[in-house]
């Protein structure tokens, strides 16, 4: 029985801490989603306050108690941030040593050495998604900036040639990849199998990469043809270095992780045999928590120490790469107590009630909310967050697999047509030089391309396994 289906079971034993009907829930959640919108968009409050206060509106307009809409919100915060607050961090301690010691450097230089001609954006798909795992979506567009605008001017390619491949594989890593922040959060929620959504995700990735990259920026440079923008390139990190890590050894690291928790789906599945020893050590290697703690402590030898960091230094750099993350492990932390307001007020057995009267497939439905949240927010995050809580009971009865496909098909909806009300689309707007028009006939129209084709992918798996 999945973690889950017990929680699912205990809540049929507990009172909801409101007792309205299917029209008030229904109304108070559409109310408290217009709070949160209407926050973000409007008065430009911080995701985090806006998932507070939205959470409590929620909770106000279901008619529970404040204490309990209180002590709801702050039980799914706790819980939220104690499944993947740690991940979050070991993750941003491992993309700021890879970017600060060369590491990705290398990879970017040694991948484009052997690469010309019209290999090139094929290319940069691989240097984005390589990059693109350990890395948050914005760190990864800082980092490979750069190295766009000189390929571009060096080989004197339609920047959107060289620059949509390249946002392609950071966009599809961050919304259907584990250990991003989306997918853990919305693993946690939905209760699904991190190795098996790994798994399916990297199956979903790669398909969808290839046509929202390469394919797509063929049409994308025609549309928008513009040469690289003449003003001064972001000094890229190993300049400052006298030696830096090793293609080999920065590739090992930065797949660690991603193999160990793979390893870990496999074994389950060829052994499934709970007091094996095998399966156990594999079990307890391929856990997130070990398996991201193992890069970061292999990647001060592999990375740091090439780079010619001292103790004093990587204690440094561990410190600098915790920093920027506190924004997001408090909106994350507020999405799970979004979500549990949502739970607890019973709406997710008024979804589980009412979609049982509907035709329309579970995982599309999983994806439609997403793309609405996404629409309106702008944010993946929250989106990813709102839709999983909303759509988690449906994953009681679904199997290990279809569970985790409702989790890639929460990431798929929540990458739909990111336009002005989403801070990426203005991070690739100014970095490229782009006109509003232009930005949304290319990126807008790319991210749309990603959400679409991989949710595809997940309704066509969903038929076969």
């Amino acid at each position: 029985m999945t973690r889950l289906s017990v929680e699912m079971l205990a809540a049929d034993t507990v009172e909801p801490i409101t007792s309205a009907g299917h029209a008030q829930l229904g109304i108070a959640v559409l109310s408290g989603i217009a709070v949160i919108v209407l926050l973000i968009t409007q008065f430009k409050l911080h995701a985090f306050l806006a998932l507070t206060i939205g959470s409590l509106a929620l909770g106000a307009f279901a008619g529970a108690p404040l204490d309990k809409a209180i002590a709801s919100f702050t039980t799914g915060l706790g819980s939220t941030v104690a499944g993947v607050g740690v991940l979050i961090a070991l993750g941003a301690i491992l993309g700021k040593l890879l970017a600060d010691s060369g590491g990705a450097d290398q990879i970017v230089d040694t991948i484009l050495a052997k690469a010309g001609g019209r290999s090139m954006p094929w290319a940069m798909v691989l240097i984005a998604s390589v990059i693109g795992l350990p890395l948050f979506f914005e760190v990864g567009v800082v980092l490979l900036i750069p190295v766009v605008l000189m390929v571009a001017k060096r080989g004197n390619y339609s920047l959107m040639r060289i620059g949509i491949p390249a946002l392609a594989g950071l966009s599809v890593m961050h919304g259907l990849v584990p250990p991003h922040p989306g997918p853990l959060v919305a693993i946690d929620a939905v209760g699904a199998n991190l190795g098996v959504t790994l798994a399916l995700g990297v199956l979903v990735a790669i398909p969808t990469v290839v046509i929202a990259g390469p394919v797509f920026s063929r049409f994308a440079a025609r549309w928008v043809d513009v040469p690289a923008p003449d003003r001064m390139v972001p000094q890229r990190p190993s300049e400052d270095l006298e030696k830096r890590p090793g293609f080999g050894a920065t590739l090992a690291t930065i797949l660690l992780p991603v193999v160990l928790m793979l390893s870990k789906a496999l074994v389950d599945i060829v052994v499934d045999d709970p007091a094996n020893t095998v399966q156990r050590v594999f079990d307890v290697a391929g856990s997130p928590l070990i398996a991201l703690l193992a890069a970061v402590l292999v990647g001060i030898f592999t990375l740091g120490r090439p780079a010619g960091f001292s103790k004093e230094n990587i204690s440094r750099l561990v410190e600098k790469g915790l920093a920027p993350i506190a924004g997001i492990l408090l909106i994350v932390g507020a999405g799970g107590g979004f979500k549990q307001t949502l739970i607890d007020c019973g709406v997710g057995q008024m979804v589980l009630d009412i979609s049982k009267d509907w035709s329309i497939p579970a995982l599309l439905l999983a994806w439609l909310i997403a793309v609405a949240i996404r629409l309106a927010t702008g944010s993946a995050t929250v989106a990813t967050i709102s839709a999983a809580g909303l759509v988690a009971p449906l994953a009681a009865d679904m199997s290990t697999t279809h569970s985790a496909l409702l989790v890639l098909a929460i990431g798929a909806g929540s990458l739909f047509f990111s336009h002005v009300n989403d801070a990426g689309f203005w991070l690739v707007k100014e970095y490229f030089g782009l006109s509003v028009g232009q930005n949304i006939k290319t990126w807008s129209v790319m991210e749309t391309i990603i959400s679409v084709v991989a949710g595809g992918l997940v309704l066509l798996l969903s038929l076969i396994l």
